[in-house]
């Protein structure tokens, strides 16, 4: 059975990118801000919320970016919708995942990141994002448009 999640690349007006730090298994990861597709809500809607949850941001989600599949005999089957979206209200400020009691939140820091910072950070998740990011931002900055082909990853186990 699949599980459905989103992630959203959220930029602000200095071509810098929203990252949440969680601490997975001893390891400080890098990632967009998002989680798991609720019952009775779409990709779009989750991503919304899942932004708000972890950032204090209402977003606008824009695009479909990247579709993600992942099949691992340790996670299971999940696949992933990366979004990107634009800042409506809000000041960023880490919060929490409602899923996890204080003692078990995964959240440890909330940036907003240059492509040269993203490009330091030790454990980014997915392996293929400092790329796509770089690319991204990259036509961004070239068209005045945050427009992407759309892509899907397929990650194996030692992707992960």
């Amino acid at each position: 059975m699949w599980f459905g999640g989103v992630r959203v690349l959220v930029p602000d007006q200095k071509d810098r990118v929203l990252m949440v730090c969680q601490e997975h298994e001893g390891k400080m990861i890098w990632m967009l801000p998002g989680g798991g597709i609720e019952e009775s809500e779409n990709a779009a809607q989750a991503a919304a919320r899942e932004v708000l949850e972890e950032t204090g941001l209402q977003i606008c989600v824009k695009d479909l970016l990247w579709h993600v599949e992942e099949v691992s005999e340790k996670r299971g089957q999940r696949f992933v919708n990366f979004f990107s979206a634009e800042i409506i209200s809000g000041n960023p400020k880490l919060g929490k995942d409602p899923e996890f009691d204080e003692q078990e939140q995964v959240l440890r820091e909330l940036r907003f990141l240059s492509l040269d910072e993203i490009d330091e950070l030790l454990h980014v998740y997915p392996a293929f994002l400092k790329e796509e990011l770089r690319c991204f931002i990259t036509e961004r900055k070239k068209s005045g448009r945050s427009e992407t082909k759309r892509k899907t990853f397929r990650l194996r186990e030692n992707d992960i």
